[in-house]
């Protein structure tokens, strides 16, 4: 017979979870495994709230695998360390992203690209390689494989730095791997959310131009007065987007709702790369006219491998690159979580897990 949570593992943990589809959270008791030779375990402080996160606990992608205990932004202090980790020791500040397995041996993990290893096992809502169910963050802490953890780097703060641990990830990734890094090159950024806003600031520390492409006009002054970019295209304005048509040389497209391909093909130049990260629910439409007579490339990418992650985490301390985000109490989750679903954050929140969440 199958082990309740919380009987499954020595170690009783409490968190909060997602029961069913309504994705409604409440006060959860489970258990965790005890620390082993290669593991850290973590006290949480901090867990940012993805859009990932929304869209499990509501089952939008159907496969979701309740209970879930989401949050794969997770910042916190290293409070045991097996006798095999070289990396960390207690009261190191580390961080945890959205994966916390892999096989280790196959060519994607030989390559630092355990994010693409085929049984790499995600944070929450997955299986993990002894069979029983990974919880993620919205919990009092967690127990780790030293390969899975990271360094925080000390000028990088715990609540505002810990969203760079997916969506500064998976922004700075594709960056890297296609080229979009080339001082005084022209960067589109389509979707000014957790993901678009972080974009803009990596973008701009590479010496990028940097453009928002947005729908939202009301969004204008804060990309440019607060976050820092050159300019804001509104898609709706006709005769903006006409006078844009071929000025970009890269587009990260962060939209995670079902729209339209064209008009963004149409703002590259020749050669241009429009790199796709949002996950609409939907199929999206690619025209082949602009990208063969342009010679343009659509793109993908998600997340990074460990390494590479790292490499991120230093290169955001060095350039002062954190996320703005709204702090809020664990107690008050679903509201956050309604609001997110209208996109009405500026522009993460963060739950302060450490002085909120108290078991009942």
């Amino acid at each position: 017979m199958a082990k309740s949570p919380e009987t499954e593992h020595p170690n009783k943990v409490f968190g909060w979870a997602a029961r069913d589809k309504s994705g409604l959270l409440s006060p959860f008791n489970f258990s965790r495994r005890d620390n082993g030779e290669n593991d850290v375990t973590v006290k949480i402080l901090f867990c940012g709230v993805c859009h990932t996160d929304l869209h499990t606990i509501k089952n939008d992608w159907g496969y979701s695998y309740y209970p879930v205990v989401p949050g794969h932004e997770i910042v916190g202090i290293a409070t045991k360390v097996g006798k095999n980790v070289t990396k960390f020791k207690e009261g190191d500040r580390v961080g945890v992203g959205v994966i916390t397995g892999s096989c280790q041996s196959c060519e994607s993990c030989d390559q630092d690209l355990e994010n693409y290893c085929p049984q790499m096992s995600f944070t929450y809502n997955a299986i993990a390689s002894d069979g029983t169910k990974n919880y993620g963050g919205y919990s009092e802490n967690i127990v780790v494989d030293q390969r899975f953890v990271l360094r925080f780097p000390e000028s990088l703060p715990s609540d505002s730095g810990a969203p760079l641990l997916c969506a500064g990830i998976t922004v700075y990734s594709p960056m890297k791997y296609y080229g979009m890094t080339e001082a005084g090159k022209h960067l589109g950024v389509a979707g000014l959310g957790g993901l678009g806003h972080v974009a803009v600031k990596i973008g701009k520390a590479f010496g990028l131009k940097v453009t928002v492409i947005s729908s939202s006009p009301a969004k204008e002054e804060e990309a440019i007065s607060q976050l820092g970019a050159d300019s804001f295209l509104v898609t709706t304005d006709p005769q903006k987007m006409k006078a844009a048509i071929g000025t970009m040389d890269y587009i990260i497209d962060t939209i995670s709702a079902v729209h339209a391909l064209y008009p963004l093909l149409g703002l590259l130049k020749v050669n241009g790369k429009l790199i796709a990260l949002g996950l609409p629910a939907k199929p999206l439409e690619l025209p082949m006219f602009p990208l063969v007579l342009g010679r343009k490339m659509v793109g993908g990418s998600d997340i990074g491998g460990m390494k590479e992650t790292q490499e991120m985490l230093d290169f955001c301390a060095k350039h002062n690159i954190t996320a703005d985000i709204e702090l809020i109490k664990m107690d008050e989750i679903n509201t956050a979580m309604e609001r997110l679903a209208k996109s009405d954050v500026k522009y993460r929140f963060v739950i302060d897990v450490a002085n909120s969440l108290s078991p009942p």
